[in-house]
């Protein structure tokens, strides 16, 4: 433990990545017998990454719109718009999308509902959405709604390899495919929309709607501060 203190000193993550792979090597020892304990069974991790202030803007939008891949926009909206995980997406079918809602049983949720495979959510589709899904319907090629250049079903490291290329390209740095689901949830907030509105749509817990909202982004979104300026401005107006 004294060695990864050390280690950590200069960097954190390098020190969880030394700890890790020596925790590998004495775990493959005790399998066969060499040693009798594995100290590094439980050394926990020293860093932690944190998505705080990490939310794409509408600037970011219009970058990776106007230089990334045509064939990229459309995870783009699905993720702005339904604030779904990328791996919920990928897998998502056309059967799941009726013309006017898309509904999914998500992969990842809330502890409760586990046992029962996922939580249903039943997600409006907004017009700029839909305008790009029936798009895509013309030509679809495949039972997956989201497909690569040449029409076949993603693989998960092979979208994010793209993606992470097209940011490139696009010039869109500090945030990835994931920091669009707490966009959307900011979005909508930004909207007037409420907490269970919003989880409603997404799948968040409550708590987890307000954590995010709380602690991640809307703290640091100085559209929120306009907007209560503005509100401060149009009472002070008001006539008694």
């Amino acid at each position: 433990m004294a060695w990864r203190d050390k280690l950590a000193s200069s960097s954190r993550r390098q020190a969880d990545y030394a700890w890790v792979v020596l925790a590998l090597v004495l775990s493959w020892a005790l399998n066969r017998g060499l040693i009798s304990a594995n100290p590094c069974e439980k050394g926990g991790r020293l860093y932690s990454a944190s998505r705080a202030d990490k939310v794409w803007s509408p600037q970011d939008e219009a970058n990776f719109v106007e230089k990334g891949p045509a064939h990229l926009h459309l995870p783009l909206l699905l993720a702005l718009w339904t604030g779904q995980r990328q791996g919920d997406l990928l897998r998502l079918p056309w059967s799941a999308y009726d013309g006017t809602h898309i509904r999914l049983r998500q992969s990842k949720s809330v502890r409760a509902h586990r046992s029962r495979g996922g939580i249903r959510v039943v997600i409006p589709v907004g017009a700029p959405l839909k305008a790009a899904l029936e798009a895509a319907a013309k030509s679809k090629k495949s039972p997956l709604i989201l497909v690569n250049s040449e029409g076949k079903p993603w693989t998960a490291d092979g979208f994010r390899s793209s993606w992470r290329k097209a940011c490139a390209a696009a010039g869109v740095v500090g945030v990835t495919f994931h920091d669009l689901r707490g966009t959307a949830v900011t979005r909508l907030a930004l909207a007037g929309c409420t907490e269970a509105e919003i989880a409603t749509i997404t799948g968040h817990s409550l708590r987890d709607v307000r954590t995010i909202l709380d602690s991640h982004y809307l703290s640091r979104d100085p559209a929120l501060a306009e907007s209560a300026i503005r509100k401060l401005e149009r009472r002070t107006k008001a006539p008694n």
